[in-house]
């Protein structure tokens, strides 16, 4: 985010969830995976002056195998773009700092059942990020999430993690919690998303409406980058965007494979930024709270 970012676009089997529900699985078994989205945020004031805007559609796919009672593992690949739209002049000048944005990438993820309910996981990962008419491999970013998960009890399963990470020219790392808890019948806690290059996993609290439907609502802190072309105002610059999305979700399930979910809420603490080349800020805005609506669909079979 298996379901918001600012980019719900990482929803997949990968890591957490994935991991987890591929060790239940019995061995020689294969899932599938496939998730759609669409989502943005609405027009928003620059503090330095002018707005901004942007849309992003994603698609998703990922396939796993349960190869013994103790070892699983996965893939996953996806593809997202967003077009940004900035007014002008504004805080990056009489011309927009980016357009168009794409994020293809790949990952792996492998599980090991220890036994008495703990499981380590890997999940390496590679993406390219970058403004259209930019060179795809300078905008690479590549690291892995690990981790350890035990389940305590049939109701509450926690883990921790850590992400480590090379976006483009900058070295992160982030720990985060792993927690599935089913605190009644129709309360639970847990993950929104997985662990990848734009930040941990997050936290919601979902509550189960009758038939279907579940409310739910939660937040997550998202970090990233990518690199800018060389026609563009900051010739193979780098562009930065961060916050804190804050959102609602609303999920009607279609029986145990499928899904659809309906996003509202704001980003809170955003931030873009523009770097040269050498990783020198050149420009940068913090921005107001800005409104954001998202749909994701996915389906495992």
């Amino acid at each position: 985010m298996h379901r918001f970012a600012p980019l719900p676009i990482v929803l997949s089997l990968l890591a957490i969830a994935g991991t987890a529900s591929a060790q239940r699985a019995a061995p020689g078994e294969v899932s599938t995976s496939f998730s759609f989205s669409s989502l943005g945020e609405l027009k928003s004031d620059l503090d330095e002056g002018g707005d901004f805007d942007w849309w992003g559609v994603g698609v998703k796919a990922g396939v796993t195998r349960q190869f013994t009672p103790a070892l699983s593992a996965g893939i996953t690949a996806s593809y997202a773009m967003e077009r940004w739209s900035f007014s002008g002049p504004n805080a990056f000048g009489s011309a927009a700092p980016w357009r168009d944005i794409e994020r293809p990438s790949l990952g792996l993820s492998l599980g090991y059942k220890l036994g008495d309910g703990m499981s380590l996981f890997v999940a390496p990962q590679l993406e390219w990020a970058y403004e259209s008419g930019a060179k795809s491999s300078d905008g690479m970013n590549y690291g892995a999430v690990v981790g350890v998960t035990q389940f305590l009890s049939p109701t509450l399963f926690l883990g921790l993690g850590l992400g480590a990470f090379r976006q483009i020219d900058e070295n992160k790392y982030f720990p985060f919690v792993i927690v599935n808890w089913q605190i009644t019948d129709s309360l639970r806690l847990g993950n929104p998303l997985p662990a990848g290059p734009a930040g941990g996993a997050g936290l919601e609290l979902a509550y189960a409406l009758s038939g279907d439907w579940e409310l739910a609502g939660g937040a997550a802190y998202r970090d990233y980058r990518f690199r800018l072309k060389s026609n563009g105002p900051v010739a193979n610059g780098l562009g930065e965007n961060s916050g804190v999305p804050l959102f609602a979700r609303l999920t009607r399930k279609f029986g145990p494979a499928g899904q659809l979910d309906f996003y509202a809420g704001y980003v809170l603490g955003g931030k873009l930024k523009v770097m040269n080349e050498s990783g020198a800020t050149v420009r940068q805005s913090d921005h107001g709270a800005s409104p954001m609506l998202a749909l994701t669909g996915s389906i495992r079979f």
